[in-house]
C-alpha cells in the first residue's frame, strides 16, 4: 500500500493517495469508503455535487469502529459546490456537509471551480468576487475549528491570483484534471512555487488513457497496469492522487505502485498526444477545454 504523505503549508499532512468517489452513489459509498480503509487507504475525497457526503461519513464511522481507527489517521476532503458564490450559501454548506457526513470536522474542504458549472467553457467571467466571497466562508469555518486546511479546485493561474490578492489564509491545494497526455504542468510549477500542493483527478482519463497505445506499451515495460503507471506518473509530478473506483481489485491494484518511472520515461509520457474524446464523459465540463 502506497503511505506517502504530503505537508501542506499550514503544516497538516495530506496522504498522497486517495479514494475518490465521485460517481458513486450515496448508498454504495459507505461500503467503498470501508472497503479502502481495510485496504490502508487513509484519504477520502468526496464533495457537494457527488451527493454521496452521508455515505462517504457513514464509511468513516463503519471503518474506524470496525478497524479500531482514529477520526485523526483518515483524512476526509470536500468541496464547496461550484454555485456558491456568495459567503452566506457557502458558510450554509459547509455546515450541510458536516451535518450530512456526521463528522465532527473535515480535513479539508476546496472550492469545487472557479465557475458554476453551467457557465464553466461557456463563459469568459472567472467570478472573482463570488470566488472571494465563497473563500471567505472557508477562512471563517477554518479559524473555528470545522476545517484544518482549505483550498481550491480547478483554478487556473488568474483565478489563483485574484484570490490570492485578498486572501488573509492562502489557498494550500488546487485539485485539477492531470493524467498522462493532459497535464497542466505550468500551471502545477506556478502553484507549487507558491507552497500550494497540487491534486490530480481522473489520473486514468476516466478510462481513456487505457485504449492509448502509448501508454499501454510503456505500462508493459514496467510490467505494471495502465492505471498503476498513471497514478504513478501524477504521484511522481509531486500530487496527491484520487483515482475513483468502488471495485475493492481497483482499489488494490491502484495502491500498488511503489515502482520508479525513470526520469526519461517521465519526460515521453509528458510529451504523448493529447486525449482529446473522453468518451461516454466528454459531456462533463471538465473534460470540455478551459480545465
Amino acid at each position: 500500500m502506497f503511505n506517502s504523505k504530503l505537508t501542506l503549508a499550514n503544516g497538516t499532512e495530506i496522504p498522497q493517495l486517495a479514494l475518490g468517489t465521485w460517481l458513486i452513489d450515496d448508498g454504495d459509498a459507505a461500503a467503498a469508503v470501508k472497503t479502502a480503509l481495510s485496504l490502508g487507504y487513509r484519504h477520502i475525497d468526496t464533495a457537494q455535487a457527488y451527493g454521496n457526503e452521508h455515505g462517504v461519513g457513514e464509511g468513516v464511522r463503519e471503518g474506524m469502529k470496525a478497524y479500531g481507527l482514529s477520526r485523526e489517521e483518515i483524512f476526509v476532503t470536500s468541496k464547496v459546490a461550484a454555485e456558491h458564490k456568495d459567503h452566506r450559501s457557502a458558510a450554509k454548506g459547509i455546515d450541510e456537509t458536516l451535518r450530512k457526513s456526521g463528522l465532527d470536522y473535515l480535513d479539508m474542504m476546496i472550492i469545487h471551480s472557479p465557475q458554476p458549472w453551467r457557465l464553466v467553457n461557456q463563459s469568459d467571467d472567472r467570478f472573482t468576487e463570488g470566488n472571494r466571497e465563497a473563500w471567505r466562508a472557508l477562512e471563517d469555518a477554518y479559524r473555528a475549528g470545522k476545517l484544518r486546511a482549505i483550498g481550491v479546485s480547478n483554478f487556473l493561474r488568474g483565478d489563483i491570483d485574484s484570490l490570492w490578492e485578498t486572501a488573509q489564509i492562502k489557498p494550500m491545494t488546487n485539485q485539477v484534471l492531470c493524467h498522462i497526455s493532459n497535464s497542466p504542468l505550468e500551471l502545477i510549477d506556478y502553484c507549487t512555487a507558491k507552497g500550494i500542493v497540487m491534486e490530480a483527478y481522473s489520473p486514468v482519463a476516466h478510462g481513456e488513457a487505457m485504449k492509448n497505445p502509448a501508454i499501454i506499451e510503456m505500462a508493459q515495460k514496467y510490467g505494471v497496469t495502465v492505471p498503476q503507471l498513471c497514478i504513478r506518473f501524477d504521484i511522481q509530478l509531486g500530487m496527491v492522487v484520487l483515482p475513483k473506483t468502488a471495485d475493492p481489485d481497483h482499489m488494490r491494484n491502484n495502491a500498488d505502485v511503489g515502482f520508479v518511472i525513470t526520469d526519461e520515461d517521465m519526460q515521453a509520457l509528458k510529451t504523448i498526444k493529447h486525449i482529446e474524446d473522453y468518451g461516454e464523459h466528454s459531456f462533463f465540463p471538465v473534460f470540455g477545454g478551459k480545465f
